[in-house]
């Protein structure tokens, strides 16, 4: 996982400008991408994250990267999972936050 590491010595897996939003890389005729954001709505709501979808088709340097990977599930630059949610991982992904400091 990346991330820069922080003067406690954790992980900080917050890309900048991307707050709690996860990005699903979609099209709009590919039934795993609907799926996935269906799956992935309930995990988003319970831990007050935004869901961007966007159809790669509509955005060749997109469709270019992501082509045949898609749907792919991402937090800034980090991918999460892609075919299918990885409920476990994406609930652990959102337990590292709020980042914020607790002192």
């Amino acid at each position: 996982m990346s991330g820069k590491t922080t003067s406690d010595g954790t992980r900080a897996k917050c890309e900048a400008g991307a707050g709690k939003r996860f990005t699903v890389m979609s099209r709009e005729w590919c039934h795993l991408c609907h799926d996935l954001v269906e799956a992935l709505q309930p995990i988003a709501a319970e831990h007050g994250w935004e869901i961007e979808v966007v159809d790669v088709d509509l955005h060749p340097e997109l469709e270019a990267r992501w082509d045949e990977l898609v749907p792919v599930l991402l937090h800034g630059d980090q991918e999460l999972c892609h075919y299918h949610l990885d409920e476990a991982a994406v609930r652990a992904y959102c337990s590292g936050f709020p980042l914020e400091s607790r002192a």
